[in-house]
């Protein structure tokens, strides 16, 4: 169950990537669409209302935006995609015909039992004996999907749908039919399966969604109303679940669906926090940025906490070892504070000595969380890639207290990290009787995994992998090379693939590995993928 959950975690970052596009775009363009920011930067010399660089910027604004409008659909062609074994182009398809025949099916029923546009709005729902706020909170189950009037699932509706069809698709996608049917065996019987599925599941949700819809937004009540204990479980939580790989199921119920919440923003309702904020960022009315929104507190140990623990590692090198040591921490540091990925400064330290990470590490990065929240700060990204629309849009920031609150976090991460570090002798990378590991975090083994050592890495990936016939399944996440073998005993010992094949680490559990390599793992899976002449 736990590695269904891993390779569900890492597939939803599949449509995810769309949405740091949307930021990208939706920063920009809001910034430069609007003229009364354009004359504050004194830039109106070069962008008018009407000409050609001010409709570029609109352009941006709304092809951001155009990514959060139909998000669930990303969703439901992404995880079918993700979650496929082979044959995915059909599963993505068939997410895009579940996804619209659920919704369709739903709408039939809607109509059946005279639920419409008309006589679901709150003023119609009122008349018929609905209070006030049964009415507002019956009326929130409905919206528009595609031009089909739906129930508001929001991204559920993309989830379920590409669930769904990946279970159908790797269970029928090989399917064999007689000789005089055999035009519709393998893939197409799948998109047969999933046109009928779409009766029972979307005669299903009709029943059931009300009563989940409504559930959520009770639930989103008590996150929204928790405080800072809240705050600090949900910071907490999100670095704990990092090893294993499961912690985008933490914060993706808060980022992008009603549990996060829900805000009107000029006219338009938004759920969640990340889509709260991106709508925000591109409206020209509201004066700043939520301030609970589960994501500000990562700035404290990005910019703050992380670089702080990198030093004292240095620090507590061997001197002999420490130029060495800054070819492992200058460039993880480095992918932290500017992309905002974590994970190779992390894992530096993680592997070597998980206290680190779990008694100092966690419990601070859940503190950062309720550090922010509690003096307000209002700000949107968390690495220096995201800082780009703050600049634009100065008015509707407010992280005066991030001034005092990186250094502080600076300090606390360095003096923690040392002290534990020679209290109890622990052996941070510079600090082991060999240094032979050192270079296997450093610089060099990027720099080779890019060049001219490719060729040769990927197949000493597959031979550690027990060769291509051990290799049943290979995808990946953001950071992670996720593999299904057929015999683990063949697998190559974790030194191996530390030493001698450039990861950082490797998270076993039973047939299943996680290897991890950083943000160009995409590359590497890609290239096995060639290399084996798997999809």
């Amino acid at each position: 169950m736990k590695q269904r959950i891993q390779v569900f975690a890492g597939s939803m970052m599949i449509p995810v990537i769309l949405l740091i596009i949307a930021g990208i775009f939706i920063g920009i363009g809001a910034a430069f669409a609007n003229i009364e920011n354009v004359k504050a930067l004194h830039l109106g010399w070069l962008i008018k209302e009407g000409n050609i660089a001010h409709n570029f910027f609109l352009i941006l604004n709304n092809l951001g935006f155009m990514v959060m409008r139909f998000l669930p659909v990303f969703f439901a062609v992404g995880l079918a995609f993700g979650l496929s074994k082979k044959e995915k182009g059909w599963a993505a398809f068939g997410g895009l015909v579940l996804f619209l025949g659920i919704n369709t099916v739903i709408n039939t029923m809607l109509n059946i039992n005279n639920l419409t546009p008309e006589t679901t709005t709150i003023e119609a729902l009122m008349q018929t004996g609905y209070t006030e706020l049964d009415a507002q909170n019956f009326n929130s189950l409905f919206g528009h999907v595609l031009g089909i009037y739906s129930y508001n699932m929001g991204i559920f509706s993309g989830l379920i749908a590409g669930i769904i069809t990946s279970f159908i698709h790797n269970k029928y996608y090989q399917k064999q039919l007689p000789n005089a049917l055999s035009f519709f065996a393998g893939p197409r019987y799948v998109q047969i399966v999933i046109a009928i599925a779409t009766i029972p599941v979307g005669i299903l949700l009709y029943y059931v969604w009300p009563y989940i819809g409504l559930g959520l937004a009770s639930f989103s009540d008590f996150i929204t109303t928790s405080g800072l204990i809240g705050t600090f479980v949900f910071g907490a939580a999100d670095r704990a679940l990092l090893p294993i790989g499961i912690h985008h199921l933490i914060a993706f119920p808060i980022e992008y669906t009603k549990v996060g919440g829900t805000m009107l923003v000029d006219g338009t309702l938004y759920e969640g926090v990340r889509n709260i904020m991106l709508a925000q960022m591109g409206s020209p009315t509201e004066s700043e940025y939520i301030v609970r929104n589960f994501t500000t507190g990562r700035i404290l140990f990005h910019f703050g906490g992380l670089p702080g623990a990198a030093l004292a590692i240095y620090y507590t090198a061997k001197p002999e070892n420490r130029k060495k040591v800054a070819s492992i921490l200058v460039p993880a540091i480095t992918t932290a504070v500017l992309i905002g990925v974590t994970e190779p400064i992390e894992y530096t330290f993680l592997f070597v000595q998980p206290l680190l990470y779990f008694l100092i590490h966690v419990p601070l990065s859940g503190l950062s969380y309720v550090l922010t929240e509690a003096l307000n700060v209002s700000i949107t990204g968390v690495a220096v890639r995201d800082m780009f629309p703050n600049l634009l849009q100065p008015d509707k920031v407010h992280a005066i207290a991030l001034l005092f609150l990186i250094p502080a976090y600076f300090a606390t991460y360095f003096f923690s990290f040392r002290w534990a570090i020679l209290k109890f002798n622990m052996n941070t990378p510079g600090r082991e009787e060999k240094d032979d590991n050192i270079k296997l975090y450093s610089k060099k083994d990027y720099i080779q995994q890019k060049e001219s050592g490719v060729n040769d890495q990927i197949s000493g990936i597959i031979q550690s992998l027990g060769g291509g016939v051990n290799i049943k399944n290979i995808t990946n996440c953001a950071t992670r090379l996720r593999v299904e073998v057929m015999n683990v005993s063949k697998v190559d010992n974790d030194d191996k693939w530390v030493n001698e094949l450039g990861a950082k680490g490797v998270v076993r559990n039973g047939n299943f590995l996680q290897i991890i390599y950083g943000t160009h793992v995409i590359t590497l899976a890609s290239q096995v993928k060639d290399e084996l002449g798997m999809e």
